[in-house]
């Protein structure tokens, strides 16, 4: 896979056309949170910095091929703007009615920004003729949309038949932190795993399980090994008919070697926005509610974590919104922190709610990786091969 770095030199009064992932939530047309924008800045930066002029698309929100004003980019490119401290165009205009002549047509503009891409049908479609559009406006195509990289749309897959393609900066930072914990491993490892659904993560589960020293479920994921286990978990969540999906993950660890950890306490309350109170399994009762690992457990993990070597996290231990239960994901992410500082781990903590998490602790800068990319990120621990990574290879 080619790399924008490696062409640095090359690239000047190139034009760029530039596939991010700036599909931020909206609330009113204001942005509540950046943290996608932010993280590709540093190639904006590389590629300004080399006397590229740059053409960005992206998309945000489903509107179905339909122009929607609530899902404009309009606000994503005011936030560049202050955050790049330079002049950037929004371009409205429908992209069947220009063409590359009327872009960079003022000398003094460096970044130009398409309208949302799933305004057109074409985008989603991987239509042939709407890739062309799109790669007749520049020299060159850069994916630094890793997140959008499990979609086989025209911006990410067919684009790249028709110009030049390179991998960006976040792109391959993204690429090297996950063959950290699935090719290049540094052993021994441990996986930190949660949500709601089993279902949804078997397949990363069970590819895990072949890779990994150590399997350690928490939040709403744990409730399902417990219930399989005969406890009771109360009005706790769990997902319905997954007995033989727990059987399944249990047997393929026997085989694999690979360890599994599940809560030995719990910290239970009567309601989410309550108080908790820390109980042993065998002692959760019909109206309690599982919200947060409990003090024994997190001693488990703990002793766990200071024996690895490499840890990936996907998913908070609790409901970490509540002050009341956010005890376990807090310890954890700072024992990891506490590692991560004496260079004794390598850590990647990916999944929207383990990064809302993170952020709330004010704790992600201290981790070696933290992967915005939701369906990618997911589907590359599954071993999927994936379109936007194929169409640069």
């Amino acid at each position: 896979m080619k790399t924008i770095e490696s062409i640095a030199k090359s690239l000047k009064d190139k034009k760029i056309i530039l596939r991010l992932d700036l599909n931020v939530p909206l609330y009113k047309k204001k942005i509540t949170d950046p943290n996608r924008i932010d993280k590709i800045i540093p190639t904006l930066h590389f590629l300004i910095n080399n006397k590229a002029k740059v053409l960005i698309l992206s998309h945000v929100g489903r509107p179905k091929g339909k122009v929607i004003e609530e899902l404009s980019m309009e606000p994503i490119c005011e936030y560049l703007k202050n955050k790049m401290n330079q002049q950037i165009c929004l371009i409205k205009e429908n992209i069947y009615d220009f063409q590359e002549k009327d872009l960079f047509s003022n000398k003094n503009e460096n970044i130009l920004m398409l309208e949302n891409l799933r305004f057109y049908n074409g985008e989603e479609e991987n239509n042939e003729e709407f890739a062309k559009i799109l790669a007749s406006f520049g020299d060159l195509y850069v994916n630094d949309a890793f997140s959008c990289s499990h979609r086989k749309h025209a911006s990410v897959y067919n684009i790249t038949n028709y110009l030049p393609s390179y991998a960006g900066i976040q792109f391959i930072s993204e690429i090297t932190a996950l063959k950290r914990i699935t090719k290049n491993i540094v052993r021994p490892i441990t996986c930190i795993i949660g949500g709601s659904k089993i279902s949804t993560k078997i397949e990363v589960i069970k590819n895990l399980i072949s890779k990994f020293d150590n399997l350690i479920f928490v939040g709403g994921m744990a409730n399902n090994i417990l219930k399989n286990k005969k406890f009771n978990i109360g009005k706790s969540i769990y997902e319905e008919n997954c007995e033989h999906i727990v059987e399944d993950i249990f047997n393929l660890s026997k085989k694999e070697n690979c360890k599994i950890f599940y809560p030995l306490d719990v910290s239970v309350g009567k309601k989410i926005d309550g108080e908790g109170n820390v109980k042993k399994i065998s002692e959760v009762q019909e109206d309690d509610l599982i919200l947060d690992i409990g003090p024994e457990t997190l001693n488990l993990l703990n002793k766990t974590i200071e024996n690895s070597r490499t840890v990936l996290w996907n998913g908070p231990a609790g409901y970490f919104e509540n002050e009341n239960f956010k005890k376990g994901s807090l310890e954890i992410a700072k024992k990891i922190v506490e590692k991560n500082k004496k260079n004794e781990i390598y850590s990647v903590a990916g999944g929207g709610d383990t990064v809302a998490a993170l952020n709330s602790f004010d704790l992600t800068k201290y981790f070696n990786f933290v992967s915005t990319a939701g369906g990618a990120f997911l589907e590359f621990l599954e071993g999927k091969e994936l379109p936007g990574i194929k169409a640069l290879e």
